[in-house]
């Protein structure tokens, strides 16, 4: 007990910066994590937010409504400039949805997999898909391929 003591008594300022940098390092720590869980809030809220004004802009314009129709005779009405403009919004929606599901900031992959799978087996957006997918990022366009398959 008194080798402790003396050697508290020889190394007290020692001790007390190794536990001021401990309790730093636990602070920070916790700080961090807190930061962490805001900023997957946040991300959430923003891609809400993108969903809803997105998807909402489909549902209130009738020259968009082909987009969610399961059968469509793209030889006897082509594709419009108004649709590939929209679906390629959705496209970068999908992507920045999808990289934000895989930081694990948001929702799960299994939904996200099954959304993609939904959405690009419709005739118009699979069709804007396949012509645009060589510009996109790989491994996105490896994941939607993944999903469609």
């Amino acid at each position: 007990m008194a080798t402790i003591a003396a050697w508290i008594g020889d190394n007290w300022f020692s001790l007390l910066q190794s536990l001021g940098i401990i309790l730093g390092l636990f602070v920070t720590a916790l700080a961090l994590r807190r930061e962490t869980r805001a900023r997957k809030v946040s991300d959430y809220l923003a891609l809400t937010a993108q969903h809803r004004e997105l998807w909402g802009e489909l549902n209130k314009r009738p020259d968009l409504q082909r987009i969610k129709h399961p059968e469509v005779d793209l030889l006897a009405q082509p594709i419009t400039a108004a649709e590939e403009e929209f679906l390629n919004l959705a496209i970068v929606h999908f992507h920045a949805g999808w990289l934000l599901v895989r930081e694990g900031s948001v929702t799960k992959m299994d939904s996200t997999k099954g959304d993609i799978r939904g959405f690009f087996s419709l005739p118009i957006p699979k069709a804007i898909w396949q012509q645009t997918k060589h510009t996109r990022d790989p491994e996105f366009v490896r994941f939607v391929d993944v999903c469609l398959a």
